[in-house]
């Protein structure tokens, strides 16, 4: 397909074309951002997904670290994906939450709970996109307009998102939202990484940090008690890194890490340190920042190898999610951190990813 260049920095790029329709015949476009520095980032206009990050390794070989999809219909049929995640991330317990007084009751998609916005929610949405280029990235911005009522949540709601790439290799996420009526908000970004390469087996030697002493205690069905648990002594411990595959036989119920950890912060809003992770056979390492006071750790639990893409199953615990975001079931939670978004303010979440290598 033909690529249009859109747009121009020192040094870094931003360009687009065709990705493909969707099944009702609206035109889905790829976005590639690159930093003349060997990175390269995809950002696709179906769930503003983000839908390829390439890196080098210790000798400046690039891989795609990202799990992605060769075509627009495996996306639509639900393959694993790094797009946007809304109106909520992760769970709603009893698929309700009240404002006000007032209760609203939400697409309840995950058994009698609400996850992920819903049956459609923002990850099936086509966005509306445009270059955002600037002294130092290239970058494109994402938007999407969500009316009232849809999955059941109150209020008109005008969601953003820009990815910039910058010249130093950080991927930077900037998501803003404004509503009419008061309502819930968590927005994230659910991209499964692997940075020895998408489908180059399991994750198990990646070597993970999370900068979290506790953790949410959770029901059968993944929500919150309400409690929060220290990690130490657990499987979820790892405030020094540690190999990822070391004690995931451990995780019976979930089948490997499926929680949501207290991010370590010393002010609220505050862009700090979440997690780190090296692949110790390539030598790449990312880091991820966030604003959020959570992040959820998910080993790709669900894969078994169905998926193949580029020649490469994507199997079993093939990847991880490190999905920035506020805690589940914060709507019913009053002692956590407020999801409440209203008229006249603005809802902003910044995470940034930098990578690296180590020799």
């Amino acid at each position: 397909m033909p690529e249009a260049r859109a747009a121009e920095a020192e040094g870094l790029t931003v360009t687009r074309q065709l990705f493909g329709s969707t099944a009702d015949g609206t035109a889905v476009d790829l976005y590639t951002l690159q930093n003349g520095r060997g990175v390269t980032v995809r950002v696709m206009t179906y769930g503003a997904t983000l839908a390829g990050v390439e890196v080098p390794d210790r000798a400046g070989r690039p891989a795609n670290v990202l799990l992605y999809c060769d075509t627009l219909q495996q996306y639509e049929a639900g393959a694993p994906s790094g797009a946007v995640i809304g109106r909520y991330a992760n769970r709603i317990g009893g698929a309700k939450f009240s404002i006000g007084g007032v209760e609203y009751k939400v697409t309840a998609n995950s058994g009698p709970n609400h996850i992920h916005g819903g049956r459609k929610g923002f990850a099936k949405c086509v966005w509306q996109a445009e270059p955002a280029a600037g002294e130092g990235f290239a970058g494109v911005r994402l938007s999407l307009t969500s009316p009232d009522g849809d999955e059941g949540y109150p209020g008109t709601l005008k969601a953003a998102v820009t990815y910039a790439l910058t010249d130093a290799g950080e991927l930077r996420m900037e998501y803003t939202a404004t509503t009419d009526k008061p309502t819930v908000l968590n927005l994230t970004n659910h991209a499964y990484w692997n940075l020895a390469g998408a489908g180059e087996g399991n994750v198990y030697a990646h070597k993970l940090m999370i900068n979290a002493d506790r953790y949410l205690d959770v029901d059968a069905a993944l929500i919150p008690s309400g409690e929060l648990k220290a990690v130490e002594g657990t499987p979820l411990d790892f405030r020094t890194p540690q190999p990822v595959g070391t004690k995931i036989a451990q995780l019976t119920a979930t089948r490997g890490y499926d929680h949501c950890y207290v991010l370590n912060r010393k002010l609220p809003d505050e862009l700090s340190l979440a997690a780190r992770v090296v692949d110790p056979s390539s030598g790449r390492c990312m880091e991820v920042w966030t604003t959020k006071p959570g992040v959820q750790l998910y080993t790709a639990n669900h894969l078994n190898g169905k998926l193949v893409v580029g020649g490469k199953p994507y199997v079993q615990h093939g990847a991880l999610c490190l999905e920035t975001q506020h805690f589940p079931d914060s709507p019913n939670k009053p002692h956590f951190p407020s999801p409440v978004l209203r008229p006249g303010q603005t809802y902003r979440h910044v995470t940034v990813h930098k990578f690296g290598v180590e020799k």
